[in-house]
């Protein structure tokens, strides 16, 4: 459905962000009243060392101030994301993120003064003030970061740095976001059709094959044309995550990443590698791709297009959160209670509009409700990314409502396993519930597709990511032209002799945001792999699975991420369950092989 506006868009369909911030005026008195906090904070230098008392304010106040400053990050950007072109909410945010640096540089001695305490006389503090065993992991998570941190000083320039670091990303979203526009795309009718972050897909999945190219010629022509920039906007990221790996003395960006969620770079590398093996399966995958399309040669225009072209699957909005609850069944009331509890209080924001960021998120802080956004246009993809996304606002639900503030902000390495878990209950549910032939072999496909597009090619952005910051790591230039070679090699490794490597796919790692995130995309793949054993272990035990599911969820931060997923039955310390996932998608490959 297609609106012009917000205000022609029904208030059902809009989030409600009042748990967050009343309203506009709101926001700002909260703001003024945070501006509080640096110096608060600051007021403790050189007092947690000397009184357990102190400590244990300290740590309490740094709780509050952490709470605060998320809720009004959360409300601006959430009401810059809706419409980019504002520039109120972007000073809002710009507003948050400075208070926010400020308060990092207000802290930035703590880490100094708590690593320069005996470890007798930590001992002593928490034997005389009770109430500090509540932050004892928190505690030695710093500990453990000692041969990382730096003096006072220094950690304050860090600090004072943090500003300038997240400009790449917010740079890119505003031309990504704001900024690039796309020529129409023409059918083989000649009819137009408006090309947007949101309908692109869309018409990639056409069955009309001269839209699909027309459209991907019509993204990566805008791309082509700024591809310097978006180049030169990458090389600062990588530059900058290096400044960082470097003053903290981590061997890499790569290890200075995955430590701070306490992952080991084993993990990445074991990802990469299980991948590699296995690429076979993704070669036998777009050869059955050629077959059937019958083409002569096969281009990346044509990798969405589903296999069965007899099938018409469109949702209303209802309908999808109808099977989206019938697919989440096997998770027990009271998981689906609170998503029924998020569609009463406006958790989502549904539509596209002009000017609404890209894509599809959850996001959430302790004391709010979590909300999504999205832009649903009817297919079943807009109704795997609803369920994706509500696994995220679910299990930040349990996580603020299970842990305090100081352990509720679970890792990014266990929060895509809790989305792509109910992706992987859709599917079964799909394929279980299915008895047309046709429908039953669209439903496979698009099983298929979500091993390829989120295990394979989430590996292969990971891939490219570790290669691009070790171009700037060894001193090659971070160009156009290099970015768009590597690109394209990886394609072609990855996908095989079965598919034509032309140069607008090339093009492609320059309208990927997530190279923004700092080594985020290697999740997507290493979840994927876990959801599919965690779902296929609730499918078959039911609750005491489902019981230890729950329990991860709950968890938030309050142990180690691979320690959590053991809990679900998941040792993502091995290549086990990577392996495992990539051998179920050979088995899913021969059987669509089979039903077509």
């Amino acid at each position: 459905m297609q609106y012009q506006s917000r205000d022609q868009i029904p208030e059902k369909y809009r989030w409600d962000l009042s748990s967050m911030c009343a309203d506009d005026k709101d926001f700002e008195r909260q703001l003024e009243d945070a501006k509080a906090l640096p110096g608060k904070l600051a007021a403790y230098k050189g007092r947690v060392s000397a009184s357990a008392a102190d400590l244990l304010a300290y740590l309490r106040l740094s709780d509050e101030a952490n709470v605060t400053l998320s809720r009004l990050g959360n409300y601006a950007d959430r009401c810059a994301d809706v419409d980019t072109r504002v520039a109120r909410y972007q000073v809002y945010s710009d507003q948050v993120m400075g208070l926010e640096v400020e308060t990092q540089g207000a802290c930035s001695w703590f880490s100094a003064e708590l690593l320069g305490m005996a470890d007798e006389k930590l001992a002593a503090f928490f034997a005389e003030e009770p109430d500090l065993e509540h932050y004892r992991r928190a505690i030695e998570r710093e500990l453990r970061m000692r041969p990382h941190r730096l003096s006072a000083a220094e950690e304050a320039i860090l600090a004072r740095a943090g500003d300038a670091a997240a400009q790449p990303e917010r740079v890119f979203s505003q031309l990504n976001d704001a900024d690039l526009t796309f020529a129409d795309a023409t059918d083989s009718k000649g009819e137009k059709h408006s090309v947007s972050h949101g309908s692109f897909i869309g018409l990639e999945r056409s069955h009309d094959r001269v839209l699909r190219k027309s459209a991907f010629d019509s993204v990566y022509a805008s791309y082509g044309a700024h591809r310097n920039t978006c180049a030169g906007l990458l090389a600062a990221q990588v530059k900058q995550l290096k400044f960082f790996a470097d003053s903290r003395r981590y061997k890499d960006a790569l290890e200075y990443c995955l430590d701070a969620n306490e992952v080991p770079t084993s993990v990445y590398d074991n990802l990469v590698d299980a991948v590699h093996r296995n690429l076979g399966a993704l070669h036998n995958y777009a050869s059955l791709r050629k077959d059937v399309l019958d083409v002569d040669e096969l281009h990346f225009w044509d990798m969405y297009v589903p296999l069965v072209d007899s099938v018409d699957l469109t949702f209303t909005y209802e309908e999808a959160w109808d099977l989206i609850l019938k697919a989440l069944a096997p998770l027990g009331e009271d998981y689906l209670a609170i998503v029924r509890q998020g569609l009463e209080q406006r958790w989502i924001d549904v539509y596209e509009t002009p000017g609404k960021r890209s894509g599809a998120y959850s996001a959430g802080s302790y004391g709010t409700n979590p909300v999504i956004l999205t832009s649903f246009d009817g297919s079943l993809d807009d109704v795997f990314t609803l369920a994706h996304e509500m696994g995220h606002s679910v299990h930040t639900y349990l996580s603020c409502h299970t842990q305090s503030p100081t352990y509720s902000d679970y890792p990014i390495f266990v929060a895509e396993v809790a989305s792509t878990c109910n992706e992987a209950l859709l599917s079964h549910y799909l394929l279980e519930h299915t008895t047309d032939p046709a429908t039953h072999a669209y439903v496979l496909n698009n099983f298929v597709e979500s091993f390829r597009a989120t295990l394979y090619r989430q590996c292969m952005f990971a891939e490219f990511e570790r290669d691009v910051n070790e171009m700037n790591a060894d001193g090659r230039g971070v160009t156009a032209d290099a970015l768009c070679e590597r690109w394209g090699e990886l394609n072609a490794q990855y996908f095989g002799d079965a598919v034509t490597v032309d140069d607008g796919i090339r093009l492609e790692w320059a309208r990927i945001p997530h190279f923004y995130y700092g080594y985020y995309v290697y999740q997507y793949a290493t979840s994927y792999a876990a959801a599919i054993a965690i779902s296929n272990r609730i499918l078959a035990e039911g609750a005491p699975a489902v019981k230890d599911y729950l329990g991860c969820l709950k968890g938030g931060s309050s142990k180690p991420p691979i320690e959590l997923l053991r809990g679900a039955g998941v040792d993502m310390a091995t290549s086990k369950p990577v392996e495992d996932a990539l051998t179920y998608f050979s088995q899913l490959v021969d059987q669509l092989r089979d039903e077509l």
